[in-house]
């Protein structure tokens, strides 16, 4: 029996068209996101951090500030290099599509994508794009304020091997006699992250500690620091006056965080923490299964973050550097929850 098989066709007028439609029915989550998104309310922040160049110099035209955010958002929602942005940028229909470019445009090169995000941590803009997307979520209901989880995850970034003196030296808030004679070595020396231990797990990097609304599961506010923070000490940077009632595990059942919440006037509904020779009652047990079931729900912000947004883990070095970079993850995360929200038609206001 003769076979037959398909041949090569040749291009049509509307074969890339047809092709992106086929993308769309195939559930890409870049056009999703753009058909719920206003990316104006971005502009008025964006336009600060356009450059002064003199275009009557000559040289290349600048891409636009907005082209180059979305490239950060495809960036945080992948966990992409610089360099695997600007391959998939050029491979990728989709990634074109969202962000307005044709065959004809170049991709923006890892070096374009670098300066950009450094100009936005150098203008601590990443927080005012947070702030001007929350204000959007508040603006349209989205948040419930019925209540807040507070935890943190970590953010892993490259580990280094350092000899004990060294390390010693870093723990102390001081930099190596050795690293300072030569600069090309420090520039590629992490002096703010720090390791720490978890369940005999082993982490080194920062914690990004979080307040998530209860009921649409938003991040409200972020806080980065070093690893080794303990998470209770990044409570006072999360909270303000007038907050709901306010959950998180036992970490945060010390003196110190309750005196943060009576100064804020909020009622802390902390998982309690059983004693060495001092056991949970029947009454204790059933405060805690109450208020587990709520804040449990901040671990599917966790969870999402790990396996859908894939990035847990950085490639920046500094704080600085790296809470800029943990702001526009947080950013992607709330852009990617709202689509979802509406895609789903989840009730999560007040009304609700």
């Amino acid at each position: 029996m003769k076979k037959r098989y398909q041949k090569p066709r040749d291009p049509g007028l509307f074969d890339r068209a047809e092709r992106l439609e086929d993308l769309r029915a195939l559930g890409d989550p870049l056009a999703r996101l753009d058909e719920v998104v206003d990316w104006t309310l971005f502009a008025p922040v964006l336009a600060q951090a356009e450059t002064d160049k003199d275009h009557d110099l000559g040289g290349r035209p600048l891409l636009p500030p907005l082209l180059l955010f979305k490239a950060l958002v495809i960036q945080s929602l992948y966990g992409l290099s610089d360099a695997q942005m600007q391959f998939q940028i050029t491979d990728r229909k989709s990634f074109q599509r969202f962000l307005g470019l044709s065959d004809a445009d170049s991709a923006p090169d890892e070096k374009t994508l670098w300066a950009f995000r450094d100009q936005l941590r150098k203008l601590q803009l990443q927080d005012q794009l947070f702030e001007a997307f929350g204000q959007h979520l508040q603006g349209r209901g989205l948040i419930a304020r019925q209540g807040q989880m507070i935890d943190a995850t970590f953010i892993e970034v490259p580990r280094q091997r350092n000899s004990r003196p060294e390390n010693e030296k870093l723990k102390a808030g001081e930099v190596p006699a050795a690293w300072e004679k030569e600069p090309a070595k420090l520039r590629q020396k992490d002096t703010d992250a720090r390791w720490t231990q978890k369940r005999k797990q082993n982490f080194y990097g920062y914690k990004n500690h979080l307040n998530v609304d209860t009921r649409s599961k938003l991040i409200t506010r972020y806080e980065v620091t070093p690893a080794s923070v303990h998470d209770s000490q990044a409570l006072e940077a999360l909270v303000r006056p007038g907050d709901p009632q306010t959950f998180a595990d036992s970490a945060y059942q010390t003196p110190a965080c309750q005196e943060v919440m009576d100064k804020c006037g909020i009622q802390a509904r902390f998982i309690l923490p059983a004693r060495r020779n001092r056991p949970l009652g029947r009454q204790q047990k059933r405060i805690n299964r109450a208020r587990s079931r709520i804040r449990c729900r901040i671990e599917h912000v966790f969870g999402m973050m790990a396996m859908g947004i894939k990035s847990t883990f950085n490639r920046c070095i500094g704080l600085a550097r790296n809470r800029a970079s943990i702001a526009l993850l947080n950013l992607t995360y709330n852009l990617v929850r709202m689509e979802q929200i509406h895609r789903l038609g989840l009730k999560t206001w007040r009304a609700a």
